[in-house]
């Protein structure tokens, strides 16, 4: 299955319910007039565009159809598509690993799918040829490194770990030695997803920031923040509460297979101005899927 197929297939929720409200704006509508353009905010909101985006679009596609002489809610369907492959083109897609090493850091509240991203990405960059390291940072959580130890394993990746209870701090600088000795190309550091108050998170992400300049000063770095999919609009409230926090560089989206409320990409993107880097549409290694703009507007609407 192809990357359109595949992310195709894993938007269909949000698709359907999209089609049933959004289908119905543009061909329940003869003409665009004042209803066509509140329906089809209404049908943007349902979608988990959020309020802001769906009138940003909403307001958008008004001026382009005053501007280009638009006639038939088909003509604004298609322009309305090449408005959300705009506002989705925030910066690159791609990660910068253009150091060896490179560092990805990786953060999110528990349950978002960290850890499982962190052995996708991995899988997939083993399988290009790169000399992987996963660094078990996150030492609260019971059983977090046995998750990233059983992901290594999968991946082909080496791990640097510590006991339960250990200074994540001390297990990046140990990771970063390891890296250095075994010529390591990508560095992944799975960091905590919830200490007990957002100054703790941030004394801890410095922290470990410190660690990873000091030592990898010339490194690139990716910040890789990873929200659930399904959690729509909390995603985005947790999103601006770690870009605050964390200096975030990247997003990966993960369940959306599992929702009908895949509009909150758009709402991400827009909100935040950071690139969404990855999609996870399903439970296997390559449904991780580089994000992609273009087909992924085309397979939602």
């Amino acid at each position: 299955m192809g990357f359109f197929d595949k992310i195709k297939a894993g938007l269909t929720k949000t698709r359907d319910a999209l089609s049933n409200t959004l289908g119905s704006v543009f061909t329940g509508f003869s003409e665009i007039d004042d209803d066509f353009y509140d329906e089809l905010e209404e049908s943007l909101i349902l979608a988990d565009l959020g309020v802001d985006t769906a009138v940003k679009v909403t307001d958008r596609l008004r001026k382009a159809v005053r501007e280009q002489h638009l006639k038939t809610p088909e003509e604004a369907r298609q322009t309305m598509k090449e408005i959300l492959v705009d506002m989705l083109q925030v910066g690159d897609t791609q990660l910068n690993l253009s150091t060896v090493p490179s560092v990805i850091l990786v953060i999110g509240v528990n349950g978002v799918g960290k850890t499982t991203t962190i052995g996708k990405i991995a899988k997939q960059l083993t399988q290009q040829g790169k000399n992987v390291l996963l660094v078990a940072g996150d030492t609260f959580r019971a059983a977090a490194a046995d998750q990233l130890e059983i992901w290594a394993g999968r991946s082909g990746a080496a791990i640097v770990r510590q006991h339960e209870g250990a200074d994540p701090a001390s297990v990046v600088y140990d990771g970063i030695q390891s890296a250095k000795a075994k010529n390591a190309d990508v560095i992944i550091i799975d960091t905590a997803g919830r200490l007990h108050n957002k100054t703790n998170l941030m004394n801890e992400l410095n922290k470990i920031s410190r660690i990873v300049n000091r030592e990898l000063p010339d490194a690139a770095k990716e910040v890789l923040l990873v929200l659930d999919g399904t959690t729509g609009q909390n995603g985005l409230i947790q999103a601006k509460q770690f870009k605050e926090i964390a200096g975030v560089t990247a997003i990966a989206l993960t369940k959306l297979d599992g929702t009908a409320k895949g509009g909150i990409v758009i709402a991400v993107a827009d909100a935040l101005q950071i690139p969404v880097k990855f999609v996870g549409v399903g439970e296997q290694a390559d449904d991780l899927m580089p994000f992609v703009p273009r087909d992924f507007v085309d397979a939602l609407i």
